[in-house]
């Protein structure tokens, strides 16, 4: 197992910010992994802070070189484990593409995860952020993932309950300290996840964007395959692509408030963009919050807002770590000063 020294981290970041590892390594199996918690360099390279695990590198803001060990997780492989006739048990590396499963899970005649479409990322990435979109979050496509224990190299098993999925959360974005002692953060590095896809399969059409292209295309029936489309386009419509325009995506959480919080709103500003909840609570759209407070397409330095989408912050060219952090709090400033309501980053930041 090698160890490579100052490594450029401006292509494993999809905000595109300058930043080095000063030390990473690759692993590409769960051997790999072993080997490199077996070798001379781990203690000394763990000493003083946990290793840092990266994945694909499309949740982060990097705000300076970082300095403890980095592994980045580059394990693949995608398999069907099982098939019933209650639906398919799918596998896959941590280290996959996300978009890219999703898309051979269809190719393969497989459905479930089309509303997941085009979200960047790895794989292994999904389960802690709990990502979601468009009705479907990865919890309800979940069944267990493949674990090692950072500290102990022990493998380790987790179910659904056991990951503690909550909205963009999950048990490995906490720390032990700050969770009655159940944080996976910088212990755990996930190495495979397993997928429900369910028998017979369902669309998931509750969405406007969605009611929208059913009505622009007269179909009202519409099959994965068609979801999984429409989903591609209305991404690529709204949100920029990574690769010319560096981003994180959503960059904050849609906050959630009380029913009377959500009327006292209302009352001030009529058109603010709301969504009741199961649980009687009511989800509110933080891009028209932003959008609300005029920062569309302003910025900080060369991080701005995205000027299709208040919820992305990009980089126009060079920006740093600190500036879009700087952005990210006058952001938070100016809608806690008009609506009380304190907007939370989804981003890792290191």
């Amino acid at each position: 197992m090698i160890v490579e020294n100052q490594v450029p981290l401006q292509p494993y970041n999809s905000f595109g910010i300058v930043a080095r590892a000063l030390h990473l390594a690759r692993v590409k199996s769960e051997a790999d992994v072993a080997r490199l918690m077996a070798s001379a360099d781990w203690p000394r390279l763990t000493r003083d802070a946990p290793a840092f695990v990266l994945g694909g590198g499309s949740n982060l803001v990097i705000t300076g070189d970082i300095k403890p060990l980095v592994v980045k997780v580059e394990i693949g492989g995608r398999r069907l484990v099982e098939e019933t006739a209650r639906g398919w048990l799918v596998e896959a590396g941590a280290g996959e593409n996300w978009h890219d499963l999703v898309r051979w899970t269809l190719e393969q005649g497989w459905p479930g995860l089309e509303n997941l479409a085009l979200i960047p990322g790895s794989v292994g990435a999904s389960p802690v952020q709990n990502i979601g979109a468009y009705g479907v979050e990865l919890q309800d496509r979940f069944r267990e993932l493949d674990a090692i224990d950072l500290q102990t190299g022990q493998t380790f098993t987790l179910n659904a309950a056991q990951c503690g999925f909550g909205y963009r959360d999950s048990v490995f974005k906490h720390t032990p300290a700050g969770s009655k002692g159940l944080g996976l953060a910088g212990r755990a590095l996930i190495t495979r996840v397993r997928f429900w896809l369910p028998k017979p399969w369902k669309p998931v059409l509750g969405y406007a964007d969605l009611e929208r292209k059913m009505a622009e295309t007269g179909t009202s029936n519409p099959d994965a395959q068609q979801i999984f489309d429409w989903v591609c386009a209305i991404r690529r419509a709204k949100l920029p692509d990574p690769v010319v325009i560096g981003n994180a995506g959503s960059f904050f959480k849609n906050p959630t408030v009380s029913g009377e919080q959500c009327a006292d709103i209302i009352a001030r500003d009529p058109k603010v963009v709301h969504y009741p909840m199961a649980d009687g609570s009511i989800k509110l759209a933080a891009g028209w919050l932003i959008d609300a407070c005029g920062w569309k397409g302003k910025g900080v330095g060369n991080a701005g807002v995205y000027e299709k989408q208040a919820l992305v912050l990009v980089n126009r060219g060079g920006a740093t770590g600190g500036e879009v952090m700087t952005l990210a709090k006058a952001i938070q400033t100016s809608v806690y000063e008009r609506f009380g309501i304190l907007l939370e980053p989804e981003p890792v930041v290191v």
